[in-house]
């Protein structure tokens, strides 16, 4: 598609400031921008990729002198962002029908307009939404039910009796129901312990690619309506995340534990079983979580601890080895001291 700055900029309720008949057909960063495209100017450490980039137009905040090219100015540049990258997204091939190739038990109900494709599996019972699109190597477990305009993106897995809600992307290779990790120790033997619950999903969820979901022990495993998940995440039985928190790669979350609305996990994060991360609560990367977080705490670091002493005792740590040099000098000069004094 070809459009004027000036139709982009009354879409974002922007001002351009240059000529607004200059058109553009696509979108790109700063780097990689070529003519024909408009380029953003959201972050100030990119600044220097200004005066070099090869955009035809520029998206920001505030006029930028270095850039010579129209520009368009909005008072929210990244809300103005989303709104112009969807409107350059292409659309997702979409074609109603169900694949002889796939194979989709007699007494599961399929909505209107879904898109089955090749050796997907939808089992006995299992409900399908309208508009759902189903990729290659999907399996829908019996009784499962999803909403309508779901997407579930090739080899993703959807066990037994779980619940999907609406607008619900899952990326490939995602695992959602597998069994929770529960065990009782008889001597020397981990006998299993059946895992009969099941995982809910809310609407308007987004789920990474190679994440596992695994469903209670008893009870529901539990994301709940707006919830981001990236790539790599582990998130055990009988968890619970609130509203609209976002869970960034490689976090592990442990059995029952109980995460509020508009939390974020950072990468790599890890939270002990049982416990609590209340509403708005941020954790740092890499931080290991060994106790309950209140609502609105910043915590960093293994053990976690707030966030600005963690800093603080970041930085020291990167003093000790001058630290310890001081102090085995100091203690010889107090040996030779007490030699003398002997």
């Amino acid at each position: 598609m070809e459009i004027t700055l000036g139709e982009l900029a009354g879409l974002v309720g922007g001002q351009v400031h240059g000529d607004p008949r200059v058109k553009v057909h696509g979108v790109s960063s700063l780097e990689d921008a070529k003519p024909g495209q408009l380029s953003f100017f959201l972050d100030p450490r990119y600044k220097s990729a200004v005066s070099t980039t090869k955009a035809s137009a520029l998206l920001t905040q505030t006029k930028i002198p270095e850039f010579r090219a129209p520009q368009i100015v909005v008072e929210d540049a990244r809300a103005a962002y989303l709104q112009i990258v969807r409107l350059f997204q292409p659309p997702m091939e979409h074609s109603p029908g169900v694949s002889p190739m796939a194979s989709v038990h007699k007494d599961a109900a399929l909505g209107e307009d879904v898109s089955i494709f090749p050796f997907v599996y939808v089992g006995k019972g299992a409900r399908i939404g309208r508009r759902c699109t189903l990729f290659p190597g999907v399996y829908v477990g019996e009784e499962t039910e999803i909403g309508e305009d779901c997407i579930l993106y090739p080899n993703v897995t959807v066990l037994a009796r779980c619940r999907i809600g609406n607008r619900v992307i899952i990326h490939a290779g995602t695992v959602i129901g597998a069994d929770g990790f529960g065990y009782l120790k008889d001597g020397s033997k981990a006998l299993k312990i059946p895992q009969i619950g099941t995982v809910r999903i809310d609407d308007d969820v987004e789920v990474g690619a190679n994440c596992c979901i695994d469903r209670a022990a008893l009870g529901t495993t539990w994301i709940k309506e707006g919830v981001k998940v990236d790539n790599l995440v582990q998130i055990a039985h009988n968890v619970v995340i609130g509203e609209h928190s976002l869970v960034v790669a490689q976090v592990g979350i442990s059995g029952s534990v109980k995460i509020g609305k508009e939390v974020v996990l950072a990468g790599q994060v890890g939270i002990a079983d049982h416990l609590t991360v209340g509403d708005g609560a941020m954790l740092g990367p890499q931080a290991g979580i060994a106790q309950s977080v209140g609502p609105g705490e910043m915590v960093s670091g293994t053990p976690a601890m707030p966030h600005r002493l963690w800093l603080k005792s970041s930085r020291l740590l990167q003093r000790l080895p001058d630290w310890n040099k001081k102090l085995r000098e100091l203690e010889k000069r107090l040996q030779k001291i007490e030699e003398k004094l002997e």
